[in-house]
């Protein structure tokens, strides 16, 4: 697949440039901010669901082929959750909130039983209406901590202990990061799909 600009369906700057460096110089991202300030609801019951509907939105706003990434963490001894409601877990109040609320349903569980991971699915169309858009997981393997810890990062970062590198994903720096995260190697995948290796 020969592309040279995408829509990222998403108003996030940083999100943006993280992306952007991940894919590299030859793929020009835009941000849908460009097109519309609209979100769409995200009315799927799976992160691939989500991915989709975002990624065709974008397109459809845009007239330009779309990539979408639908994020959170899923918890081993919580079935998964919080899952696609991850940013919006503890009501949309934020992420101190979510982590207070995900620190208090695990409250007693010892950490042999805190097993997570982050899940990062990408989905990219080549038109709103691409009958099969190419998608990349990626999976990145940890466990719940008992208390913060950590400066870097967002969300449930400082909660996320990354048994590789022996501390919590807020502990990281960034550069260190974007190598090792659930994002990161989705895209990898993706880049290998789009022959930019």
């Amino acid at each position: 697949m020969n592309l040279t600009q995408l829509v990222l369906a998403s108003h996030n700057g940083g999100k943006l440039k993280e992306l952007q460096a991940m894919l590299g110089g030859s793929v020009t991202l835009r941000s849908v901010s460009e097109f519309s300030l609209v979100e769409p609801e995200e009315t799927g019951l799976s992160f691939v669901e989500n991915a989709i509907l975002k990624a065709r939105n974008a397109s459809r706003l845009s007239g330009l082929p779309a990539l979408a990434d639908d994020s959170g963490l899923a918890v081993d001894f919580l079935g998964g959750a919080p899952g696609i409601y991850s940013a919006r877990y503890a009501d949309g109040q934020g992420d101190a909130a979510n982590n207070a609320k995900l620190l208090e349903a695990l409250k007693d569980v010892p950490d042999e039983q805190r097993g997570a991971q982050f899940v990062c699915v990408l989905a990219l169309v080549r038109h709103a209406d691409d009958p099969l858009p190419i998608l990349c997981e990626g999976l990145w393997h940890g466990r719940i901590l008992h208390a913060a810890s950590g400066e870097y990062g967002f969300g449930y970062d400082p909660l996320f202990w990354v048994p590789e590198r022996n501390c919590s994903s807020a502990e990281l720096g960034p550069s260190e990061k974007n190598q090792l995260s659930h994002r990161a190697r989705a895209m990898v995948l993706l880049r290998q799909r789009l022959g930019l290796q």
